[in-house]
């Protein structure tokens, strides 16, 4: 399955125009918080999927009939550049375990690069509903390897995966590797550049959200 917010009428979309606008996104503090309401919406979106059960809960008055969440659910992101995303699903399963994965691209002279895969923390996965997410989906080569690990923690019942801007080309990758996973997206772009930039994408989102770095 695929979800593509950008093709639904709602308020998500003045988020995504923000979060790739070149001069709004100057605005580091407003650039998380709209990468955090993309999450939002998206566990939201989610939510709506997931199993549930009826329930009884007393109120001051008498007993109210509920349905709430079943599922046992587990919130995984790539280091750096997933943490507000991953902060907006978790203000909305705000009861989720969570994983945390360190992936980055290795750059080499001439373009090349590989993913280096240097950290994971993360809880049992066995039969619970898994939420991966990265703000963006270039290759599908991070997410790829982010998954395998994951995995090495259990069979989880479902995964779910989440990015705010996803090439078509990482996309296509994504279902052809891992067909059951569950694809969410905030917008899908054709383009990536010769160094597996997204075109027009956004540019950096852990730069945008967090200041540039160094890397060796």
């Amino acid at each position: 399955m695929i979800f593509n917010l950008s093709e639904q009428n709602t308020i998500a979309n003045q988020f995504l125009a923000e979060i790739r606008d070149v001069k709004i996104q100057q605005d580091r503090l407003r650039f998380r918080r709209n990468m955090e309401r993309i999450g939002e919406i998206m566990a939201y979106e989610i939510s709506r999927t997931i199993t549930c059960e009826d329930r009884s809960v007393e109120t001051p008055l008498g007993i109210a009939k509920v349905r709430t969440p079943k599922a046992s659910v587990v919130l995984g992101t790539i280091l750096r550049a997933g943490l507000p995303l991953h902060q907006g699903m978790l203000n909305y399963f705000d009861g989720a375990d969570n994983a945390f994965i360190s992936a980055y691209r290795m750059h080499h002279k001439g373009g090349t690069f590989e993913i280096k895969l240097e950290y994971i923390s993360c809880p049992s996965l066995e039969g619970k509903t898994v939420i991966l997410c990265d703000p963006m989906l270039a290759t599908g080569a991070s997410m790829d390897l982010a998954i395998k690990a994951l995995l090495e923690y259990g069979r989880p019942e479902s995964l779910h995966i989440v990015t705010a801007i996803a090439s078509t080309y990482g996309v296509n990758y994504i279902r052809r590797l891992h067909p059951n996973a569950h694809l969410w997206i905030g917008a899908q772009d054709e383009e990536l550049t010769a160094r597996s930039y997204i075109v027009p994408g956004l540019g950096d989102a852990g730069d945008l959200a967090f200041g540039g770095k160094m890397q060796e």
